[in-house]
């Protein structure tokens, strides 16, 4: 008997449906099924977790079976994780004990994942390492006109984040140099600057906290990474709670879920309470609808609304200087923070109000006159703002259009600039009624 054509068409809807709200199961993967052995090997059963590919959130995992809170999600054993005991096990490990001054745990690990990659199928740890990003999108790899896009104070931490790479790289070459005798190629061409790139990506982005005693053959800067493999296919949620620990008992490090998860969907984890801009230089992504984030006011936008002639300028500008109020001043999605209020009404105070400015610091109502100005320059900076991030995401439209290379870096920054939107647009709502409420 013949299948409708309508029922297999809703069959097909619903198939496709499911692929859009559960995932694609990508452990048939030739990739997936050499780390699935070699995790094995190691001791290290995956349960009921499977790679699978998300519409929202691309490569991660999901749960073959619901998940109910206070459940160990996934113990990986010691043997899984790369931390610098395995850096000084490999036969890295001579040259780091010798070299002075010490290396730090970071450029230990570095070095590692450098020398690894470039084994290729000799690499003992190939597996992992070949399902690892070839490129990442922390700011470091972006261009230079994509980065100039981003909202302060963003750009000028991409900027730092780029120094310290750059300065990581010239600091350690004469290390890598000592390493020749483990390599036939030039030590100057395995480990360039793009590749140190690359191993600093990779540890920012996806190692787990895991403190480790201190050592004499490494610099005095923390020793707190550890790789996961297969764990770090975990995305994160800013909407769920765990507990992850390494477990000095089963020598494994363990994730226990604080939420219930349903048969096939994406399992995630929490890196932190973080705002976007915070995850994209960490990480090199956006959380679509973050609870934790929130737009930044720079001094300057504030100063812009202020009288030039105002006698008492550089008086207030010291108070707020002084009481660390002249940064961190957002828009949230509860609208203008307390720190940007502030400042504001301190800016605000007339001539016969200065002497009040320490009430004003504890949030007295100094007038209703200094209230109403308050507001209004703070809906005044949530306008200018909102016409700004317009602007940006309007070049970025063109820019997409004529830049079809850099379309994946531009559609980071236009999530990133659309949440800002969503968050000051909300905020222009809450003050409008807070001035109606004033009137």
């Amino acid at each position: 008997m013949k299948k409708s054509r309508g029922r297999t068409s809703r069959k097909r809807r619903r198939k496709h449906l499911q692929r859009f709200m559960y995932g694609v199961n990508c452990s048939h993967k030739l990739e997936y099924i050499k780390l699935k052995k070699w995790l094995k090997d190691r001791g290290f059963g995956d349960g009921s977790l499977r790679p699978a590919q998300f519409w929202g959130t691309g490569r991660g995992l999901m749960t073959t079976r619901a998940l109910q809170a206070g459940e160990l999600v996934i113990s990986l054993p010691e043997k899984c994780l790369v931390t610098t005991s395995t850096v000084l096990n490999s036969c890295l490990g001579e040259y780091i004990m010798k070299w002075k001054p010490p290396v730090s745990p970071l450029i230990a690990l570095c070095t590692f994942l450098i020398a690894e990659k470039h084994a290729g199928e000799k690499s003992l740890w190939k597996p992992y390492l070949d399902i690892l990003p070839k490129t990442y999108t922390c700011p470091v790899c972006l261009e230079q006109e994509v980065v100039q896009l981003f909202p302060e104070p963003l750009r000028k931490q991409a900027q730092e984040q780029r120094t310290t790479v750059h300065e990581l790289y010239m600091s350690s070459k004469a290390f890598f140099s000592s390493l020749q005798s483990l390599f036939a190629e030039n030590t100057a061409t395995i480990f360039n600057h793009s590749a140190l790139e690359w191993a600093w990506c990779t540890i920012n982005t996806r190692t787990i906290y895991m403190k480790h005693s201190q050592r004499e053959c490494f610099s005095l800067e923390p020793d707190v990474y550890a790789l996961a493999p297969f764990l770090d296919l975990l995305n994160h949620s800013p909407n769920v709670q765990v507990k992850a620990a390494f477990n000095e008992q089963s020598r494994s490090y363990e994730i226990q879920t604080n939420s219930q998860c349903k048969k096939y969907e994406e399992v995630f984890i929490c890196y932190g309470p973080h705002d976007n801009q915070r995850l994209l230089l960490e990480y090199g992504f956006v959380a679509i609808d973050n609870p934790h984030s929130s737009v930044y006011v720079s001094s300057d936008t504030l100063l812009k609304y202020f009288p030039p002639l105002d006698k008492q300028k550089n008086a207030k500008l010291s108070i707020l200087k002084d009481h660390d109020l002249l940064e961190n001043l957002t828009f949230g999605w509860d609208g203008p923070s307390w720190r940007l209020l502030t400042a504001l009404k301190v800016l605000s105070l007339g001539e016969d109000e200065f002497t009040c400015w320490r009430r004003a610091l504890l949030g007295d109502v100094i007038s209703a006159r200094n209230e109403q100005q308050a507001l209004n320059i703070t809906t005044k900076i949530c306008h200018f703002l909102i016409e700004e991030t317009q602007h940006v995401l309007l070049q970025i439209f063109q820019m997409k259009r004529d830049k079809e290379n850099l379309k994946e870096q531009l559609t980071l920054v236009e999530a990133l600039r659309l949440e800002d939107l969503k968050i000051l647009q909300k905020s222009a709502e809450i003050l409008c009624s807070l001035n109606m409420t004033t009137v």
